[in-house]
């Protein structure tokens, strides 16, 4: 076998051995986005990439796994592959205000970023700033989902803005709030879940609650 041959062989081997892989993990994600009902909750259309997301604490969010208010206090890094020339939008919400039986505050949005260049989150632009999962006590798992939009152009958003102690963030709509921009449907996502723990009464006191 010459070399190349051989070469190209290698390759195709490897491929053969990441589609199933590739697959797998996206019927992982439609099932977890249906059966958790992020979709239609959240959103219409599943997203088709994974959004690596990944917290100070060295805990991964992996579409509905279970994490704790404590764990994710802090802004998480969030990764996805990006064209440098365009513009994105990521969004972290919460479907489940004040409860999953009882949304009728349904979304809280916990953070909003939009005009990111790229993959650079740090240099987007704030709308809301990050605040960790705070369910009240009692309210069971909520679902807390990241989604992220590929903006058509660098966009003039007009929507209030939020600081770290402002709680007023009740009553957002992902899918208006993309159909007002003309973001279309989100090319990544991720989601966990979180219940009550004894740090947020810390957080709630931050916001005015």
């Amino acid at each position: 076998m010459n070399s190349n041959l051989y070469i190209l062989t290698k390759y195709i081997i490897a491929f053969l051995i990441l589609v199933p892989s590739i697959c797998a993990d996206d019927s992982k994600q439609l099932e977890a986005f249906k059966t958790q009902k992020v979709s239609p909750d959240v959103v219409a259309n599943v997203p088709e990439k994974k959004l690596e997301v990944k917290f100070k604490s060295n805990k991964d969010v992996d579409f509905g796994n279970e994490l704790t208010p404590t764990q994710v206090l802090q802004e998480p890094q969030v990764t996805y592959d990006a064209d440098n020339k365009s513009y994105y939008t990521l969004i972290f919400t919460d479907p489940d205000a004040p409860s999953r039986t009882n949304p009728k505050a349904r979304e809280w949005m916990h953070w909003l970023v939009v005009n990111i260049p790229g993959s650079k989150i740090s240099e987007g632009e704030i709308i809301n700033n990050y605040i960790g999962s705070a369910p009240p006590k009692g309210s069971g798992l909520h679902r807390y989902v990241f989604l992220l939009y590929k903006q058509p152009e660098k966009l003039k958003f007009t929507e209030p803005k939020h600081g770290p102690t402002d709680g007023n963030r009740g009553k957002f709509n992902t899918e208006t709030f993309a159909k007002k921009y003309n973001l279309g449907s989100p090319i990544a996502g991720n989601f966990f879940q979180a219940k009550w723990d004894d740090s947020v009464p810390a957080t709630h006191k931050k916001l005015g609650f």
